[in-house]
């Protein structure tokens, strides 16, 4: 195993069983083949033109957009399509982060409309006389996606209306029991990006990477039930974990490793160093 092993885990997506999806002009996502059918019967909502599917074009504004989507995605989590990953939580829909709002879409239906997603991804580590210790989180055995698994420090999904230093500010405090005080002291260091496929549903997320260093008397606290459990691990540890197993989180270990780049743990005559780089960083799909 090696870290091109954990980006090219994030980096398969085949766009050649997807379809594009349109809101007026503008790309929005990606339908699978698989999935069209659910949304082909609804010819009122959704027609098929010019090699994709477009939103039907009288919904042109947000607000329409959104309230005739969200009616459209009830029908299918009354029919089972989203398990218990529904959250009641709506996701902007633009093609870039500060693009305009093309509507808003319940998170869990975002994947399936291969609409990109985005959320902060913090680093909460500590500096010790025989070198960093990093927080590692494992998710709660409860749950409903990747249970159990390991986990960056804070992170989270990125809800609309609320700013992605303000989201990570509240993820702090609700995942590790993060004053707002020391939260505010994390600084944005960059993005990792990945076009990922799940049968059906697409994620070409992005993620913005952000760095805490924690004062060595504060141990993160459990607070909403997210995590199972804390605990401070050596940087080595943690870099030999994401390399070597699958035990974080897929796109965890993206954060993790531009986290070694930055911090010298990755050193540019590493004859990975160029790929690994060039890898966390797939804004455009690869050609299928």
């Amino acid at each position: 195993m090696s870290f091109l092993d954990r980006i090219a885990a994030c980096n398969n997506a085949d766009l050649s069983q997807f379809e594009p999806w349109y809101v007026g002009s503008v790309r929005a996502g990606f339908l699978h083949r698989d999935f069209l059918p659910m949304v082909a019967v609804r010819p009122d909502l959704f027609s098929h033109r010019d090699g994709g599917w477009h939103l039907e074009p009288s919904l042109d504004t947000p607000a329409k957009r959104t309230a005739a989507m969200h009616a459209f995605l009830l029908t299918l989590r009354e029919r089972g399509l989203f398990g218990r990953s529904w959250r009641d939580e709506p996701y902007k829909v633009a093609t870039h982060f500060n693009d305009p709002t093309l509507l808003e879409m319940e998170r869990a239906a975002v994947p399936w409309f291969g609409v990109r997603a985005y959320g902060p991804h913090m680093t909460g580590y500590v500096r010790k006389s025989d070198g960093l210790h990093i927080w590692v989180p494992r998710r709660s055995y409860e749950k409903p996606t990747y249970p159990g698994e390991l986990d960056n420090t804070v992170a989270g999904g990125q809800p609309a209306n609320i700013g992605i230093f303000d989201n990570l500010v509240k993820e702090c405090a609700e995942e590790a029991s993060i004053p707002r005080s020391l939260a505010e002291q994390a600084k944005a260091v960059g993005v990792v990006a990945y076009w990922n496929q799940s049968g059906r549903q697409l994620k070409p997320d992005v993620m913005t990477c952000f760095d805490l260093e924690l004062p060595a008397e504060f141990v993160p606290q459990a607070h909403d039930g997210e995590v199972h459990a804390f605990e401070l691990w050596p940087v080595q540890r943690v870099y030999e974990t994401v390399r070597d197993t699958n035990q974080f989180k897929y796109n965890c270990n993206l954060v993790l490793i531009d986290f070694f780049v930055r911090h010298g743990l990755l050193r540019a005559d590493d004859s990975d160093y160029f790929a690994i780089v060039e890898g966390l960083r797939r804004t455009q799909p690869r050609p299928s």
